[in-house]
């Protein structure tokens, strides 16, 4: 068990999400996961009654207690977060921040120097602690801090050191991936209905069926392409489908849609910093 005390600054849903997995992983104590916001006291009072940890206004926290702060409010409070806390850390405390689109060079500079600053990005998945998460040390971070927060975050899924120019295929792939299942099962059973399957069964069939794949491509040591093949007797009903897939693009279609998604990812992060560097 990890013996540190987090203080999450922002209820938000993906911060909820993170704060149920941890919670219920066992990886740190309740009593040593604190949640706050500025105002809103029902939804602090929500979360403890939901997930036993401890929760406090902001005005209220002790910051000297606390080893880790989980930044999971608004990007468009970062500003006034980061100024508020530049008074208040020491060099030995670090900030983890879930915001999409700030770099942690952006936070860096607004904050003491040399303060420690690591950048993660969960995905949806965190909820049901199968989140596909990134972790990005910033400059500062000593290693050691880094491997914390790696343990805290594998309570709610795998975790992935990536350098932080490698954030936006990340996001293409691991942050609008579950949409891309969701799409896919959408058009199996949209065609399952009109074959006179119910909703239902062709649901858990498809679940299955992406589940069972997945755990495959993650337990063999082989390549998709090796396993893909495996499965794809010559003129057979799978070579059927891949034709048909190829035929309209399927596989362009999927590499485009992850280039799109990393593109606009780029795109978000600078017009967010933009947006708040001219705010000023």
């Amino acid at each position: 068990m990890i013996n540190k005390t987090i203080a999450f600054l922002g209820a938000g849903s993906m911060a909820e999400a993170m704060i149920s997995g941890m919670a219920e992983s066992g990886t740190i104590a309740k009593e040593n996961i604190i949640v706050t916001n500025r105002s809103n006291q029902d939804r602090l009072n929500s979360i403890h009654e939901k997930y036993g940890v401890r929760t406090v206004l902001k005005d209220n926290l002790d910051f000297s207690e606390v080893d880790q702060f989980i930044l999971a409010m608004k990007p468009k409070d970062i500003d006034t977060v980061l100024a508020d806390l530049k008074d208040k850390i020491q060099p030995n405390q670090v900030l983890v921040s879930v915001l999409a689109g700030i770099s942690t060079s952006y936070m860096e500079e607004r904050l003491n120097e040399n303060q420690q600053v690591i950048r993660v990005m969960p995905n949806t998945s965190s909820m049901l602690r199968e989140s596909a998460t990134a972790v990005c040390p910033g400059r500062y971070a000593d290693m050691e801090k880094v491997e914390v927060a790696k343990e805290l975050l594998q309570s709610i899924g795998e975790v992935f050191v990536i350098e932080e120019d490698k954030m936006d295929v990340f996001t293409g792939i691991a942050g609008s991936g579950p949409a891309y299942f969701y799409y896919l099962m959408e058009h199996i059973e949209e065609t399952g209905l009109q074959e006179g399957m119910d909703s239902e069964t062709l649901r858990e069939i498809g679940a299955q069926t992406l589940l069972g794949a997945a755990k495959m491509m993650l337990e063999r040591d082989e390549s998709p392409t090796e396993l893909r093949e495996n499965v794809t007797s010559p003129n057979g009903t799978t070579a059927a489908g891949l034709d048909a897939l190829n035929a309209n693009g399927g596989g362009r279609a999927i590499s485009e849609a992850v280039k799109g998604a990393a593109s606009r990812s780029k795109e978000l992060s600078k017009e967010i910093e933009g947006l708040l560097v001219g705010a000023k």
